[in-house]
């Protein structure tokens, strides 16, 4: 069975009513980005990261699943699937799909500040006082910048290994996850689903793009790729 890796970034995610911090009315509006996404500002200001973020957690549970994530499931029935995200939301796993790796952590989860591997679900609001089992208080259980990204390795073992990329949403200029693309192996197959793509079909060999939204753009990729079957 032939291995898909499909690369989603925040472009998936606005059909289902959530915004992206790179529009103009976006998540980071008001906010300097260190002040809710750093360690420095976890420690300077703990309520003022924690009020952002169960803000955005409040409004993932008011969304739903697009026809972006949900087609995307329906490649599993014909290929070996798995989703590299750099985004927080859980859509992917409510639309359906079964391996799903989150580069930048999830929403829906916090952890320990001392101790990075007692992480727990959460669907409320997160407070000071909110304790792990050590009785250390607890925090989003998201990569800050300034952070290291503890899936980057696996992620790229897992695109070394794809027959096909697909990469939908992304502007391709955050990093690291945008080195991915680099660890395909010669003559792989891409697909590139963005309205506004921020590379061009010469950059990459094999390289497809289609200028559309997510849930329009990823229904042309998977009814190719099912009628190919490669």
């Amino acid at each position: 069975m032939k291995k898909i890796i499909v690369l989603t970034g925040a472009g998936i995610s606005p059909e289902s009513g959530l915004q992206t911090f790179r529009d103009a009315n976006g998540l980071w509006e008001g906010h300097d980005i260190m002040e809710v996404a750093s360690p420095i500002g976890w420690e300077n200001n703990k309520n003022l990261v924690l009020d952002f973020y169960n803000k955005r957690r409040t409004q993932l549970l008011t969304v739903q699943p697009n026809d972006g994530h949900k087609l995307l499931v329906n490649l599993e029935q014909y290929f070996d699937v798995t989703i590299i995200t750099q985004n927080v939301d859980d859509l992917h796993e409510r639309a359906g799909s079964k391996n799903i790796l989150h580069l930048h952590g999830e929403l829906l989860k916090v952890r320990s500040t001392k101790n990075e591997q007692l992480i727990y679900s959460w669907r409320k609001d997160l407070t000071i006082g909110d304790y792990c089992e050590e009785n250390n208080q607890l925090r989003p259980h998201i990569v800050w910048f300034g952070e290291e990204v503890p899936m980057l390795d696996k992620a790229m073992e897992l695109t070394a290994k794809a027959d096909i990329l697909i990469i939908i949403g992304t502007s391709m200029q955050v990093y690291p996850a945008a080195s991915l693309i680099n660890f395909i192996k010669p003559k792989t197959p891409i697909y590139f689903i963005d309205p506004n793509p921020s590379i061009r079909e010469n950059q990459y060999p094999n390289l497809k793009i289609i200028a559309e939204k997510a849930s329009s753009g990823v229904l042309k990729v998977v009814n190719e790729l099912i009628e190919l079957k490669f």
